[in-house]
């Protein structure tokens, strides 16, 4: 069967008149890998790899937003599985919208759709027989090698699959004298501008909002961040940012902006979830509670959300916190042997982060973007156990990858850390 003509109708947004279209279908944000029990941010795979691969090579690249994923608009999406000239799924994580989508590309063309997935991932349902590029995430991120890597690899793979079509549908391989459904290209050019101009908003809004928070002016982060959380309500990673500029901004009052706080991260369910990031967003906004009302029902759940975190997914931020908030427990037992309990506990913590980040440095430490919590990370627990640590201290070094919230963030914990435990 003939290719589908690729798009023909100009765009009223300057783009070329024949330049051909590739729509991706993956999840949005944020999202923890049940195979690896790692969380992998979707968003940086997008923004590292897939779309500067298509744009080199010559494609102009289309992602589905969230509103798609609501079955509110499902005609849109559908118009894009089957008019596409190329379609990218990324099923990292077993996302049920990009396997779903996945399935209808492969009813709607026989070729020209390419399946990616993270390296440590499982392959979902019989895509055996298909080739799967693989990328690897490093932490929440991708490292700059890696990323390289995979621009070009991928931008060879388009221009390969789209210079010589290959059947790549079971389902036409199957069933070969299927006949193709068709659309037409003033249909699906209307369908691309409304998406491109949603992904634009987006861009923007998270960039101002991002842009503010490394300012260390969270009330206007505020404001992006309540519009692109309206847009997409159900984004764990807006969710999560909302909350943190919530009770940053400490407005009205700080703890009316930690009641708020509460109230937006609670919508992620942090009592049943294993998202490392959710549990601690959840554990700090609690600990901040304790410390402004002595409520030590706050200090008990902050404790349950840090040990969920640290527990669950072994993550080093919340193990620190964790072994934190213990210390705290020890400081307001009245009996002795309550109080020698906690402190040991916290000193076992203490002592088996410190092997995590240990471990994590030694394996492409400088390409991780969380390399200042690691470093951040270390120095306390090192203070928490009086080993080694005036050799290891290099606050300047830290100060000068931090934003001014985060390097005070990191101070006010050494600090603790230091008066609890008679540290240097």
């Amino acid at each position: 069967m003939p290719p589908v003509r690729h798009l023909q109708a100009a765009s009223k947004r300057g783009k070329a008149v024949d330049e051909k279209v590739c729509f991706v279908i993956m999840g949005f944000g944020k999202k923890l890998d049940p195979a690896s029990g790692r969380l992998l941010d979707l968003n940086k795979t997008y923004e590292c790899i897939i779309k500067p691969a298509v744009e080199r090579a010559g494609m102009r690249c289309v992602r589905a937003d969230e509103v798609m994923h609501s079955g509110l608009i499902d005609n849109e999406m559908y118009s894009l599985l089957l008019k596409a000239d190329l379609v990218i799924a990324d099923i990292s994580t077993g996302n049920p919208n990009a396997l779903y989508e996945l399935g209808v590309r492969h009813t709607m063309r026989p070729y020209s759709t390419i399946i990616m997935k993270e390296l440590d991932g499982n392959i979902y349902f019989d895509l055996s027989h298909n080739n799967i590029f693989q990328y690897k995430h490093m932490g929440d991120d991708i490292g700059y090698s890696e990323a390289i890597r995979a621009q070009v690899d991928l931008k060879n793979l388009i221009e390969e699959v789209m210079s010589n079509p290959k059947n790549d549908s079971p389902v036409y391989t199957y069933i070969p004298n299927l006949t193709q459904p068709i659309l037409s290209s003033e249909q699906m050019e209307r369908v691309i501008e409304r998406m491109e101009k949603t992904e634009e908003i987006y861009q923007s809004s998270l960039g101002d909002a991002n842009s503010f928070m490394r300012q260390s002016d969270f009330s206007s982060a505020l404001k992006p961040l309540s519009l692109l959380h309206a847009r997409r309500p159900n984004d764990p990673y807006i969710v999560q940012q909302l909350a943190l500029a919530t009770y940053k901004s400490k407005q009205p009052s700080i703890i009316s902006s930690l009641v708020s706080a509460r109230e937006i991260i609670n919508k992620l369910e942090p009592d049943n979830c294993i998202d490392p990031e959710t549990l601690g967003i959840a554990g700090s906004i609690n600990k901040r509670l304790y410390s402004a009302t002595d409520d030590e029902s706050f200090l008990n759940q902050s404790i349950f959300y840090y040990r969920r975190g640290y527990e669950v997914r072994r993550d080093y931020y919340n193990g620190e916190n964790y072994a934190t908030c213990l210390l705290l427990k020890s400081k307001i037992q009245k009996d002795k042997v309550e109080k020698r309990y906690y402190m040991m506990s916290a000193q076992k913590i203490f002592e088996e982060v410190l092997l995590i980040v240990s471990a994590l440095e030694e394996s492409d430490f400088s390409e991780r973007s969380d390399a200042k919590w690691i470093m951040a990370t270390k120095l306390n627990c090192l203070r928490a156990t009086n080993a080694d640590y005036e050799k290891f201290k290099n606050f300047e070094d830290l100060k000068s990858k931090m934003s001014e919230w985060e390097y005070e963030s990191f101070l006010e914990a050494n600090s603790f850390i230091g008066h609890i435990v008679g540290g240097k």
